[in-house]
C-alpha cells in the first residue's frame, strides 16, 4: 500500500503553534542566526523531535510558489472599479494574471477568479492576497490550487 500525499492550504490562524515554531526554526537555521538544530529549537521553545517530526513537512507558501500558477476565487461587490482595483493589486507585486473569468453578479455581489503566474520578482504571494482580502468590497479570497 503507498503513502498518499495530500496538501492543503490554510491561513495561519489555523496552523498549530508548534509548526509555526518548527517553520522558524527552520528559518533561523537557514539565515545563518542558528548554526545547530539543538540552538534554533531552544530559541523557538519546542523539542528537537518535534523538529524533526515536522520539518519535512510544513513550509511557509510564498517558499514554493515561485514559477508556480495560484487559482483563487475572489467574491466582490458589483462596484464600478473595484475589478480594476484587484488587478492592479495583482499587477502591484508583478504576478501575472493567465485567466480572469468573473460571474455574473447576483444580488448585487460577483464570483471573480483568477489564474495567477508567481514570478521571481512578486515576493511573498501571501502577502498579495492579504492586500487583496483587504480592499473594500472583497468579502473574500479563496486560494482554489496551486499548479
Amino acid at each position: 500500500m503507498t503513502e498518499e500525499n495530500s496538501y492543503y492550504v490554510l491561513k495561519e490562524k489555523a496552523v498549530p503553534e508548534v509548526l509555526l515554531k518548527v517553520v522558524e526554526a527552520k528559518r533561523l537555521i537557514d539565515s545563518g542566526k542558528c548554526h545547530s538544530v539543538a540552538e534554533a529549537t531552544e530559541a523557538v521553545g519546542i523539542s528537537r523531535s518535534s523538529f524533526y517530526k515536522y520539518k519535512e513537512d510544513i513550509f511557509p507558501f510564498h517558499d514554493n510558489a515561485k514559477g508556480k500558477t495560484i487559482n483563487m476565487v475572489i467574491q466582490l461587490d458589483d462596484e464600478p472599479g473595484l475589478l480594476s482595483v484587484v488587478l492592479k493589486t495583482v499587477a502591484d507585486y508583478a504576478a501575472n494574471i493567465l485567466t480572469i473569468h468573473q460571474s455574473i453578479p447576483i444580488n448585487g455581489v460577483a464570483s471573480l477568479t483568477l489564474s495567477v503566474e508567481v514570478l521571481e520578482e512578486t515576493g511573498d504571494i501571501s502577502k498579495m492576497i492579504s492586500k487583496v482580502e483587504g480592499i473594500s468590497g472583497i468579502h473574500y479570497v479563496k486560494i482554489l490550487s496551486r499548479e
